[in-house]
């Protein structure tokens, strides 16, 4: 072979095994971003799998929502969604067969409410709220069922089960409540049967299901159980007959006691109490 084409195939050859590193140098870096890119999106905690946020919601196992999935069931801001591993935001509207999801598992969580504490997610006024005791308790966003006035103490309920909420809340319901009060004086058996009988206050009549002293105790301790949700009706109901409430603690609210949970605790429900709340007629 002649100098002059030897030197012509050493220049090919390095040509050509360049290009070949140039090329496996591209597809390691294009693995490498496509990895880099899958990782991120791991790390990301507004996106979450489709299969778990509508087995989250509620309506299935993760393997059976893949089949729904498939079939067309599942929607994702209006337009339906069959591709396996699909990811969603949890701000997406997410429909199965219509009907909006929400992907939050459904959390329950009772706490012992201490005095000065004002029952609100927030005060422009900076006092201190009942979302502050519960903060570490949940990363789902939490709202307390009804509410206890600022120097009530006793069970107050938070979750994020909408209906539940509705459901504990409305009168007709008849959730059971029962609150111990404390007078600053005893009260009269007159007055304590007049309750019993039904009084009528400013905002119309209101009856308790039961009232008596607090066994083995002073008579300006008394027990009161009622179902209704008016606003400060327990105090208006004492004040209406010229009492004045010194403590007013609830320590049963629709069958959940305070047994084990001292002031300013709080604890997750379990799936007993929970069964039972959904019992609730």
């Amino acid at each position: 072979m002649a100098k002059s084409d030897f030197n012509k195939d050493r220049k090919s050859s390095g040509k050509q095994g360049g290009n070949f590193k140039r090329k496996r140098y591209s597809e390691e870096n294009s693995r490498h971003n496509r990895k880099k890119t899958t990782a991120n999106q791991v790390r990301d905690p507004d996106l979450i799998r489709l299969n778990k946020y509508v087995a989250n919601s509620g309506v299935c196992s993760r393997r059976e929502a893949d089949v729904y999935i498939a079939a067309g069931n599942v929607s994702v801001n209006g337009k339906v969604i069959t591709e396996m591993g699909h990811k969603v935001n949890r701000d997406d509207i997410v429909k199965f067969d219509g009907r909006l999801l929400n992907p939050e598992t459904k959390e329950y969580i009772l706490l012992n409410k201490p005095r000065n504490f004002i029952t609100t997610t927030s005060d422009e006024r900076g006092r201190r709220t009942v979302m502050e005791l519960i903060s570490n308790a949940s990363k789902a966003r939490l709202l307390p069922v009804g509410r206890l006035d600022r120097n009530t103490t006793g069970l107050l309920l938070f979750t994020n089960d909408g209906d539940l909420a509705k459901k504990l809340t409305h009168p007709k319901h008849g959730v059971r409540k029962i609150y111990h009060v404390e007078l600053h004086k005893n009260l009269k058996q007159d007055h304590l049967n007049n309750i019993r009988a039904g009084l009528t206050l400013e905002d119309g009549p209101v009856q308790v299901d039961e009232v008596s002293y607090i066994g083995n105790a002073p008579k300006k301790e008394v027990g009161i159980e009622i179902h209704s949700g008016r606003n400060r009706i327990v105090r208006r109901i004492f004040e209406h007959l010229g009492y004045n409430v010194i403590k007013l603690d609830r320590v049963i609210y629709a069958g959940l006691t305070k047994k084990d949970l001292p002031r300013g605790h709080w604890r997750p429900l379990t799936k007993q109490e929970v069964i039972n709340l959904g019992m609730i007629p």
